[in-house]
């Protein structure tokens, strides 16, 4: 395990002077405070000696049977037996790695892909080889080929991570068109795909897209959570998985925490069972179209020109990209400075990419303070294109391991 080497600077970005389009942290001030205060004060007063006793190391069952109703929303047809609750669909990405890999086994992973599953593979001692992408996803020509290759060199591939739908960092989504084709070639290689799906409800024009376990229940480990759609201090996510491996997540789950909090379960359960959740959703989708909006307005009008960056159609994140010669990792020191904080790129690939890109987060910031924060940084970025004009193209930072992020990086 290796702590990030940007966490320190982070320490710093917190402080309220400096604009943070760093962390991806949910708005919950969204959330009704007073009715959530209200539903657990009635939750302990109730069922409190069941709520503050130890629960099922698979999950409250009734739970289970909601989270079914919130993923036929995205078009999956499951069986609350095959759902695993876990703290957080990252306890659940844990778990998965901790059955599936051993040292030295493949996985694969769009380049990027989220700090918090990379961190947890090297852990593991998993080979991640990134797969390419653009922005409508996974390429399905470099999935193919980079299976073939591997698999011909003798290399165990256990499984393929993927966030199809508003990545974690890029913000792309991937094609309908390329959702059958990425199926079909796992399904002839005999690749499990574990989807991870935590922004899926998040989406800013239409109904929410259907999921890769919509249209394969054999063949996908799905991974939801309702951190984004809820709360993140709940930490309740979940895993729906081929029966078979549902046995052993169970298990996993056992042995890492016993049972998890039958408090936190019972109370989301009872959040979905009394409110107007699918409103509530509704609001964050609305909000959160309004700031990726101010987001995108703002680097249209102030990044200097070189500078370019992707258009998230949900989620929480932009993914922009540095002219040829600067290094996103050497330029967050001098950003801070200025009081504005970004994740550099080097976070989300495990072979030493990225340097020339960077996660900006339009969840959690004013609108205001995302175009002053955007303003900041275009002025950073403009210094460091004086200085390479002047003096050259440097070399890019040296960097080994995996940063692996703090929550309020993930």
């Amino acid at each position: 395990m290796v702590a990030s080497e940007v966490r320190a600077l982070f320490s710093v970005a917190s402080r309220p002077e400096v604009v943070s389009l760093a962390g991806g942290m949910p708005y919950v001030t969204a959330l009704p405070l007073d009715v959530v205060g209200e539903l657990v004060a009635d939750l302990i007063a109730k069922r409190g000696p069941v709520a503050l006793q130890y629960g099922s190391g698979q999950g409250d069952p009734h739970l289970r049977e909601q989270i079914c109703d919130v993923m036929r929303m995205e078009g999956i047809e499951a069986n609350p037996d095959d759902v695993v609750v876990t703290v957080g669909s990252q306890q659940a990405l844990d778990l998965i790695t901790r059955i599936f890999i051993d040292p030295g086994d493949v996985v694969l992973a769009e380049g990027p892909s989220y700090v918090g599953a990379l961190g947890t593979f090297s852990a593991y001692q998993a080979r991640v080889i990134h797969v390419a992408m653009d922005s409508e996803g996974i390429i399905p020509e470099s999935l193919a080929q980079t299976i073939y290759a591997l698999k011909s060199a003798g290399n165990r591939i256990k499984f393929l991570y993927t966030i199809p739908t508003f990545q974690n960092p890029a913000g792309v989504t991937l094609s309908v068109a390329r959702r059958q084709q990425v199926l079909e070639i796992c399904q002839r290689a005999d690749v499990l795909i574990v989807e991870d799906n935590p922004y899926g409800m998040l989406g800013f024009d239409g109904d929410p897209m259907r999921t890769l376990r919509a249209d394969n229940a054999d063949g996908i480990v799905y991974l939801g959570s309702f951190s984004k759609t809820l709360a993140p201090g709940f930490r309740v996510g979940w895993a729906l998985a081929p029966h078979a491996v549902r046995e052993k997540l169970v298990l996993a789950m056992e042995s890492a925490v016993l049972s998890h909090s039958s408090f936190t379960q019972l109370a989301v359960g009872q959040y979905l069972a009394t409110q107007p959740w699918r409103e509530q959703i509704k609001s964050f989708r609305e909000l959160y179209r309004e700031r990726r909006d101010t987001m995108l307005a703002s680097l249209e009008a102030l990044m200097p020109d070189g500078v370019t960056w992707t258009r998230p159609g949900g989620g929480f994140f932009v993914w922009a990209t540095l002219p040829e010669g600067l290094d996103s990792k050497a330029l967050l020191p001098r950003a801070v400075a200025e009081r504005v904080a970004f994740v550099p790129g080097t976070g989300f690939f495990a072979d030493g990419g990225g340097a020339r890109h960077m996660r900006l987060s339009y969840c959690y910031p004013e609108p205001e303070r995302i175009r002053e924060g955007v303003r900041r940084l275009a002025g950073v970025i403009g210094q460091e294109l004086r200085v390479r004009d002047t003096f050259g193209t440097g070399s890019p930072t040296e960097r080994a391991g995996i940063d692996t992020p703090g929550p309020d990086l993930a």
